[in-house]
């Protein structure tokens, strides 16, 4: 979805929350379980930004408008290069109402995991004040 890497791209949150559907369902490649609703991955993603290191997307695969994308990135965290896929599904009013997110190797996804480990408890605030 080209508005959704370019908001990215620009670091404009506002505009990739605005992106989001209500009732989205974020999967991270470092939880057990998925996040539903629009706050928690709004608070996800602006937690992410601050964690990733040279964030750039590299390919983006599918029909410009179809339901279904790829965004393929690269980044850092710390000292940990990784690789990754943003996989987005836009429901009929051109929301993403579906964003799962893969890494590898597994020591950047390790090493991804702890630093939003650490934030957390900031992450889970943003999303209540976001909600409210």
């Amino acid at each position: 979805m080209r508005a959704f890497r370019e908001a990215v791209e620009a670091g404009d949150l506002d505009a990739v929350e605005a992106l989001l559907a209500e009732d989205v369902v974020f999967t991270s490649p470092v939880a057990f379980k998925p996040y539903p609703g629009k706050a928690i991955t709004a608070a996800v993603l602006r937690a992410v930004v601050q964690v990733f290191e040279d964030f750039r997307y590299v390919r983006e695969i599918g029909a410009p408008d179809g339901p279904d994308h790829a965004l393929v990135f690269q980044a850092r965290v710390g000292d940990r290069e990784l690789t990754g896929c943003d996989f987005l599904h836009v429901n009929e009013d051109g929301l993403i109402d579906d964003l799962m997110v893969m890494v590898r190797p597994l020591s950047g996804a390790q090493a991804l995991g702890e630093a939003m480990g650490a934030r957390f408890e900031q992450i889970a605030k943003d999303a209540g004040a976001r909600s409210a």
